[in-house]
């Protein structure tokens, strides 16, 4: 593998109205892509994807990720048929099981989440196709559904997930899978190794979000990252120097993104933390080559 797609994440604490203004600067800069959020509370992933879209013009850019029982699968694949249809070619729709307890608490946490992501993975990517749905599922019930509008151009689903069988699940059933921030080289080779079990073949793709800080001081960065890796460590249950990141000089960040392509990754998502983002993320795409 010799080429990576370098990406970016707006982050879920950043002013929803400072989005437009964030995707032209960096679309200017050559970023790959764009990343918007969809967390319980924060911001809807549609809404701020149709933002990015509409304010730039080659910028690719994703959701990540729509929670299965937040969403209809009839209804989210009605929006993202639309946005495929007037930005064709540069959407990235993420779908995964949602945390848990932000499920329970608007009462629609599934009996069965493997059940749901798998039923809803399939059904989305079959209305895209064009295809009338009908599903008995045991969590998804669709009778005769089709798309007046689907897309010409058909998005890739990608299932963001973590845990080994939703990662067999995501080989069997997505276009894609999306990997969490903290997860460096050698958890991308299992995360292969999984994806190919659940019957992954080569056009499967692998998007990687990282945790990154830019700059020539390694203790400011170091002190920058502490809280985010501390927090990503407990929830992926690891030790928090084992949370990978994107981090140190320009030169040393470049280094680590060609690490995760060398294992697999065939986008890195730049989650960045600290000052000035985009002079970061310019820094990083100076060292790159762009």
């Amino acid at each position: 593998m010799t080429n990576v797609r370098v990406g970016v994440m707006y982050d879920r604490d950043w002013a929803p109205e400072e989005l437009p203004g964030f995707a032209r600067r960096a679309e200017a800069l050559g970023v790959d892509d764009l990343w918007v959020v969809e967390d319980l509370g924060w911001n809807g992933g549609v809404s701020a994807a149709a933002v990015a879209l509409g304010a730039t013009e080659r910028l690719r850019v994703g959701i990540g990720i729509a929670p299965a029982p937040l969403r209809s699968p009839a209804l989210l694949a009605m929006e993202l048929a639309t946005l495929a249809r007037v930005f064709p070619g540069r959407l990235v729709a993420g779908i995964g099981h949602g945390v848990r307890e932000w499920m329970e608490s608007v009462g629609v946490a599934p009996r069965s989440p493997l059940a749901l992501l798998e039923e809803t993975i399939t059904s989305v990517r079959a209305l895209l196709r064009g295809e009338r749905v009908e599903l008995e599922g045991r969590e998804v019930r669709l009778d005769g559904v089709r798309l007046v509008h689907p897309p010409v151009q058909v998005p890739p689903v990608v299932a963001g997930v973590v845990r080994p069988r939703s990662l067999e699940l995501s080989g069997r059933v997505a276009d894609g899978t999306l990997i969490a921030e903290g997860h460096g080289p050698r958890d991308l080779e299992n995360t292969r190794a999984l994806t190919a079990k659940g019957g992954a073949g080569p056009d499967h793709t692998l998007t990687v979000l990282s945790f990154a800080c830019v700059g020539d001081d390694p203790e400011q960065v170091a002190r920058i990252l502490h809280p985010h890796t501390e927090g990503h460590g407990a929830w992926l249950g690891r030790p928090q120097d084992e949370v990978f990141t994107v981090s140190g000089t320009p030169a040393q960040a470049v280094a680590d993104i060609h690490a995760l392509r060398d294992s697999g990754a065939d986008t890195v998502v730049l989650r960045i933390v600290g000052p000035e983002p985009l002079r970061q993320l310019e820094a990083v795409l100076t060292a790159f080559g762009r």
